[in-house]
């Protein structure tokens, strides 16, 4: 690439007669010529300023056609470039003058790689819009003819993308010859062309007549999904929902079902598997009769699949299957034709099966209600909690607030603490992070405070907590000081006092500097829980100058008075106790140095208050 021309060759060629302020765009464009790949990318990057600089005409006569003379470069370069063209318009005059940047478009369209020639493709589309309709028929739809014709596999899968852009707007005899050229890529003896034709069969689809779509598309439709390469016959599966949308039922069942029925018993597992992740998808699109004639039984088998992934991704589908069904008649198709085959995914030998299952099920029982939930889904969940995968039981524990909604905490108590035990046991250390991590979750969601009562809450839960609170590893310790500080208006003062109060001080001196800060935070919230519980003073107990009313704040006030005073006092007050009470429950003796020794949190909304007003108020009570 050194030494070819551009457009322009020194200094004075951006701007003419050697003008100086135009110096760094000549920088930029002896860049495009440069060997060092990093400054050609630097230089395609800021490619709309140099058009800028050389104005419209210049850069339609002159840079567009060096930067098509010398396409072959390094990709990076190349991807920058197809980027930076797609937004050029404006710069080479507006709509009038976009086919100028065809050219270089179509050359970057056929390079090797794929991701360069998508970027080309992206661009594409994006300018073929701003054609008007004699200039779409003059200038682009021959560019998707060359592509689609061209020798090289490369131009004849760019092409695939740009069919669905031109097809709207061209015209009766040119539509023909559209459909034309990709009924021939979509049966192109190259794999890679059929794929690319496959993936844009459902995009090409919803712009075309609908005589056209029975005609033509359901047809390359079915060829596609029968193609001897499985990877263009799942694609097909993808364009099987955008196909159905279109079609009336007696279409679908006609001309769709037969295809789709082979797909889900396909002999390729990949294809199997694209059936069962698209399975909402198509469930939608077909409509509720043909999913209860057809896609349950398919359904069924794809939850017993003899690979572990095209069971997974069915179990991933079983709640939105099941909200999709209709209403009337939803309860006892799940019950019968559902849950049998749930029953036995919940044993399957895969833990990713067990564990995508786990990550659902528990909203079924939105679904089947109360009496359903306790008699048959209860009884899979507690199965669950117990699985030798902790991932499963984790799952279960996230999620038990669709549960609780239903039949409420006290059910699942007895069986959810243990699990949460043998899960803060567990040897791997994200495991027990993860656990310790739900704590305040499960605070939420179940209730637990309510639910479970002091008494559990403190024989229960907090050992679990307390016993984590010397792991190893530094984001479990963090997340105990967390989880204290959800748990601690809970707990009893002793329990605090002798319990929680020691293991947050040794916290608060961690080498790690998030354990001591989430340790202040805790410790914070619980010292307000220590304080007396008439804090804060009444206003007989309250300090009060000389000569003062204790009554003042019941009595007239004075125009030279301050209206905000009164509360500002009773809030410094307030925040200063209460800066003590934390001191005290530091361990710190605020007589022996000044306040700012005191590990007062700064995030604090009252932590300047205690800093202005703790000495003083210590010695007052001196």
């Amino acid at each position: 690439m050194a030494g070819t021309a551009g457009p322009g060759t020194g200094p004075g060629a951006a701007g003419g007669d050697g003008d100086d302020s135009l110096y760094p765009i000549a920088v930029l464009i002896d860049e495009l010529r440069n060997e060092d790949v990093q400054l050609r990318l630097n230089s395609i990057k800021k490619l709309s300023t140099i058009a800028l600089a050389l104005g419209v005409e210049r850069t339609r006569t002159e840079l567009l056609p060096f930067l098509t003379d010398t396409i072959y470069d390094e990709d990076e370069v190349l991807l920058a470039l197809a980027e930076q063209l797609g937004n050029f318009t404006g710069l080479v005059g507006g709509p009038d003058f976009a086919h100028c940047l065809l050219p270089p478009l179509e050359s970057l369209a056929t390079v090797e790689e794929t991701v360069v020639r998508d970027k080309a493709v992206e661009s594409l589309r994006q300018i073929s819009q701003e054609h008007t309709p004699n200039a779409l028929e003059a200038h682009f739809v021959p560019l998707v003819k060359r592509l689609a014709s061209g020798d090289w596999f490369t131009s004849r899968t760019s092409a695939c993308g740009l069919f669905s852009v031109c097809y709207p707007r061209a015209s009766d005899a040119v539509r023909a010859e559209i459909r034309q050229h990709f009924r021939s890529l979509c049966s192109d003896d190259t794999p890679m062309v059929r794929r690319a034709a496959a993936s844009k069969l459902g995009e090409f689809a919803k712009v075309l007549e609908l005589d056209s779509v029975k005609s033509e598309i359901v047809p390359l439709f079915t060829n596609l999904a029968s193609d001897e390469q499985d990877s263009v016959r799942l694609l097909a599966v993808e364009a099987c929902v955008s196909i159905a949308q279109l079609l009336s039922q007696e279409d679908l069942e006609a001309l769709v079902m037969p295809t789709l029925r082979q797909a889900a018993e396909d002999k390729s597992w990949r294809v199997r598997y694209m059936v069962a992740d698209k399975f909402s998808e198509l469930q939608k699109a077909v409509g509720p009769k043909i999913t209860l004639n057809d896609l349950i039984p398919a359904f069924q088998n794809l939850l017993k699949d003899c690979e572990a992934e095209v069971r997974a991704a069915a179990a991933h589908k079983v709640k939105e299957l099941c909200e999709n069904l209709p209403t009337e008649g939803r309860e006892t198709i799940i019950m019968s034709q559902i849950l049998p085959y749930i029953k036995e995914l919940v044993s399957d030998t895969n833990q990713h099966v067990k564990s995508a299952l786990a990550s659902v099920i528990m909203g079924l029982s939105t679904i089947l209600g109360k009496e359903n939930t306790i008699e048959h889904l209860l009884p899979l969940f507690l199965a669950q909690l117990k699985d030798e995968c902790p991932e499963v039981r984790l799952n279960i524990i996230s999620n038990l607030d669709c549960v609780n909604e239903v039949i409420g905490i006290r059910q699942l108590s007895q069986s959810l603490l243990p699990a949460i035990v043998e899960l803060a046991e567990d040897a791997k250390w994200r495991v027990r992070l993860a656990i310790i991590e739900y704590m305040p979750l499960l605070a939420g969601q179940l209730a637990l405070s309510e639910a479970c009562g002091q008494e559990i809450t403190t024989k229960h839960m907090l050992p679990v907590v307390l016993k984590m609170a010397g792991d190893q590893v530094a984001n479990v310790r963090f997340n105990v000081a967390k989880s204290l500080q959800k748990i601690g208006p809970v707990l009893n003062t002793d329990a605090l006092r002798e319990e929680v109060k020691p293991v947050l001080q040794k916290l608060g001196q961690d080498e790690d500097v998030d354990v001591k800060y989430f340790a202040q935070e805790a410790i914070s919230v619980v010292a307000q829980r220590l304080r007396k519980p008439d804090f804060p003073a009444k206003d007989s107990e309250e300090p009060s100058a000389s000569g003062a009313n204790k009554n003042h704040f019941l009595r007239a006030r004075g125009p030279e008075e301050d209206p905000g005073k009164v509360q500002r006092e009773r809030a410094a007050r307030v925040a200063s106790e209460e800066a003590v009470e934390m001191a005290r429950f530091r361990g710190t003796d605020v007589a022996k140095g000044p306040a700012y020794q005191l590990h007062v949190n700064p995030r604090d909304t009252l932590a300047q208050l205690e800093i202005a007003d703790l000495v003083h108020f210590s010695q007052s009570r001196d």
